[in-house]
């Protein structure tokens, strides 16, 4: 039951930090499909850093046990082409269409619908994927710190150090 509960106060806290950032809003997810407004790509980018360096911290204070999970590159590729289309016709992506939901932006319960529609088809065609699409390029359990054979904070790093060098790219440019 305490994990229901820290993933809803987890979730409330994303949600809320999703629409003080604005990245809930249509115009600009699709400028940052347009690749015309970066505001998205920094804010998810700036959360993958956070969430690297809490994570690992948290590993190697024994605070936490990580569950990698298996890399399957067709499942990867064909979940990322639906999720891609899906944003591209609707302009909003799962979780900022129950942030634009909660703003009262009605036109967001496609989304929401597609979502839901899709998660029941997945579950449906589970047994033939698991047969099929979720053995192609099947390569296990692997990290990047794993396969380069390093430390996982050198890998941190070199990513804190390129995601500060985007982001002032991306301020230069005005994205």
């Amino acid at each position: 039951m305490n994990d229901l509960i820290y993933g809803l106060v987890t979730g409330a806290i994303f949600g809320f930090l999703l629409q003080k950032a604005r990245v809930i809003r249509y115009d600009k997810q699709i400028a940052a499909l347009r690749l015309m407004d970066m505001t998205i790509v920094k804010f998810m980018f700036t959360t993958v850093l956070v969430a690297m360096v809490g994570v690992y911290l948290l590993k190697d204070l024994e605070l936490v046990k990580l569950s990698i999970k298996t890399t399957i590159l067709g499942g990867n590729i064909i979940g990322g082409l639906i999720f891609g289309i899906g944003w591209a016709l609707l302009g909003y992506c799962p979780g900022t269409s129950l942030g634009a939901l909660g703003e009262g932006r009605y036109d967001s319960i496609w989304g929401i619908i597609g979502m839901l529609t899709g998660a029941a088809l997945f579950a449906e065609l589970f047994p033939l994927m698991k047969r099929t699409v979720l053995t192609w390029g099947n390569f296990g359990k692997i990290t990047i710190p794993g396969i380069l054979g390093i430390n996982h904070w050198i890998v941190i790093i070199v990513m804190v150090i390129l995601g500060v060098l985007m982001f002032r790219f991306f301020e230069k440019k005005g994205l």
